[in-house]
């Protein structure tokens, strides 16, 4: 990619969010894909429990562990079907002997020729009669389809052509099992039980999946085309360790009911039980106050206030939730008219009273007095999201954005919707509410603005929507702080927001998925993990904030192709907190508000991740993460 087209697509990923603010319909995007690099024969997806073929062989089903079905004809091309299973096959197994314990035949007979089939471990094939068998589906004892087998298939119109499922997918074989190609690219069954950390600046996406044995932790490296890579089960077992915590303590103290969720925050510590049974410890579980919620199942989910430890809400079965304002003392519920099945997870902003519910009918909302007693308010579903169950909800720490689990669609992303109600200026590189600096660029979220000042100067608006505008600072902008006056689009209606001001304050370009803008500067490609750096070549850095510049430049125009201004304050790049040449540090060429730093890497480095970050003026962007090659 080209760092004009780079830019670009930077800056139209960052503005196209929410249509309007009147039903918070919003532009929701996909992070990442639905597949799982398995390190197997194609790109591996989640469990499906059944596979077969139409009575003429041309079109395939497959049930995904969820009970949704669905059919293509290409492999490539999946589409939601009704059809029903048939019956399973009952083969006849006269006189035959298994190739291993326990496995269950698949007879398929045709003019001229008949083929075994036996599925166990591993697919099997025998073309005599079950004298001798064919391992189809392993390499030198290992799985090349996953392993967990569950049905099998055979075409009836090509004995050739065969299909299997198991706990990584549906998988087909055009030549008798001899070869096998994944149908799990378009196949959305991605299932995600457990949104474990948004993404962000450095931070991957990491989520917990079901259906795969044993609990698995994966993450969607921005950049990572293959799929979401498992990983070490790091946050998985930060849960079971607080589960563990909280069930150990209970059990000395007041119950010996199963802890179902745990949560931990400033101090406070929350459990759940199988039996509807919310406890609360103010001191780590030396002290625990409980509460009985009449009637309900399973504690489902619990979410504590970030900063407000003695805020939380809880989820409980079949589908109500529960609000403490004063550490677990009390609980009162706030489900009003929500009848949405069960809610899964629940995130909230203290500031505006949103709260988010992930439910078996969707995505929905509601706005409340988090910290006052009021009765409860009405919920509303937030459309525009594939007509899934969400299984969990999460904002960013910012609390700018807004990410789902949609149970086999994998996870989608938006503007999180209450920035309509309390509009944010926050830093246009990396959604960080950081100090505005001279020529630095500025999104202003929840806003179309129509034009900007502060004081005497005027604010160029390089970009607007109904959910986010673009501005820049004024070179000439001094002083500790902005006050920026905000005329709206379309409307009389004028807001002031403060914005504290620096000579500098760096910021490292990412998109909305954290991946870094930072380039080869000799093949103008973004580096990514398929796209690594090299040991002893030089990297660009995209950044704002980096002040003022000589010569002089204008505000609002687009800096020159040739001999773009140089930065006045110095600057520095760590990488691994170990500083690199920096060989100019500039104005990007042909673009407003973009700083552009070239860094000579050194000539030994250490493959693989590395953090990147840099400094100006005494003030330090955020870490960002790149991947290194020798």
């Amino acid at each position: 990619m080209s760092l004009r087209s780079a830019l670009l697509a930077l800056l139209i990923t960052g503005l196209s969010f929410a249509q309007a603010p009147r039903n918070w319909r919003l532009d929701w995007r996909r992070v990442g894909n639905t597949v799982i690099d398995a390190a197997l024969a194609s790109p591996a997806g989640g469990p499906v429990d059944r596979v077969w073929y139409s009575p003429d062989g041309s079109t395939l089903f497959a049930r995904t562990l969820s009970g949704r079905v669905f059919e293509t004809a290409d492999l490539e091309t999946w589409q939601p079907s009704t059809a029903t299973p048939p019956a399973p096959e009952i083969s006849d197994s006269t006189g035959i002997e298994f190739p291993e314990s326990g496995s269950s035949l698949r007879i398929h007979s045709s003019p001229g020729a008949s083929s075994l089939y036996a599925l166990g471990r591993a697919v099997y094939s025998s073309d005599d009669r079950g004298k001798s068998w064919t391992n189809l589906t392993e390499y030198r004892g290992q799985s090349i389809v996953g392993g967990g087998l569950l049905d099998l298939a055979v075409s009836p119109r090509d004995p050739a052509e065969i299909a299997i499922a198991g706990r990584f997918g549906v998988w087909r074989s055009m030549d008798s099992g001899l070869s096998w190609t994944g149908g799990n690219d378009e196949l959305p069954n991605l299932p995600i039980r457990r949104l474990l950390r948004a993404p962000g600046a450095g931070l991957s996406a990491r989520a917990e999946l079901y259906g795969m044995g044993a609990p698995v932790e994966v993450e969607w490296l921005p950049g990572r085309q293959a799929g979401w890579a498992p990983t070490s089960p790091d946050l998985i077992l930060t849960q079971a360790r607080t589960r563990l915590l909280a069930a150990q303590s209970l059990n000395q103290s007041l119950s010996k009911n199963d802890v179902q969720v745990a949560s931990e925050s400033g101090g406070f510590l929350y459990a759940g039980g199988s039996d509807g049974s919310l406890w609360s410890s103010p001191d780590q579980g030396q002290t625990w106050r409980s509460f009985r919620v009449p009637g309900a199942g399973p504690v489902e989910s619990i979410f504590v206030i970030p900063g407000e430890p003695r805020l939380a809400l809880a989820s409980l079965a079949p589908g109500v939730i529960f609000r403490t304002m004063n550490g677990g003392l009390f609980w009162d519920d706030v489900t009003a008219g929500l009848r949405a099945g069960a809610v899964h997870g629940l995130t909230a902003d203290l500031s505006t009273g949103a709260v988010y519910a992930a439910t078996d009918e969707g995505l929905f909302y509601t706005l409340a007095d988090l910290r006052a007693a009021a009765a409860p308010t009405p919920w509303i579903a937030i459309a525009g999201l594939p007509a899934s169950r969400v299984n969990d909800v999460k904002l960013d720490a910012a609390g700018n954005q807004i990410f789902v689990a949609l149970d086999g669609y994998g996870l989608y992303a938006a503007m999180a919707p209450h920035r309509f109600l309390d509009p944010r200026v926050v830093n246009a590189a990396d959604y960080s509410q950081r100090p505005a600096a001279p020529g630095s660029l500025l999104s202003v979220l929840g806003l179309r603005v129509a034009s900007a000042r502060a004081g005497a100067l005027d604010l160029p608006v390089l970009a607007a929507t109904e959910a986010e505008s673009q501005v820049q600072v004024p070179f000439e902008a001094t002083g500790s702080s902005l006050l920026l006056a905000l005329t709206l689009d379309g409307a009389a209606r004028r807001d002031l927001l403060m914005v504290p001001l620096r000579a500098t304050s760096p910021a490292i370009f990412v998109d909305r998925d954290g991946e870094p803008m930072v380039l080869d500067a000799d093949r103008g490609v973004l580096l990514d993990p398929m796209t690594p750096a090299h040991a002893g070549g030089r990297i660009q850095i995209l950044a704002t904030g980096l002040g003022k510049v000589t010569p002089d430049w204008p505000t609002g125009l687009a800096a020159p192709l040739e001999n773009p201004p140089r930065v006045s304050e110095p600057v520095q790049v760590f990488l691994d907190r170990i500083p690199v040449p920096v060989t100019r540090a500039t104005l990007a060429p042909g673009y407003v508000g973009f700083y552009l730093i070239e860094v000579q890497l050194p000539s030994v480095v250490n493959a693989g991740p590395a953090e990147l970050y840099i400094e100006s003026g005494a003030q330090s962007s955020g870490r960002v993460s790149i991947h290194l090659a020798q």
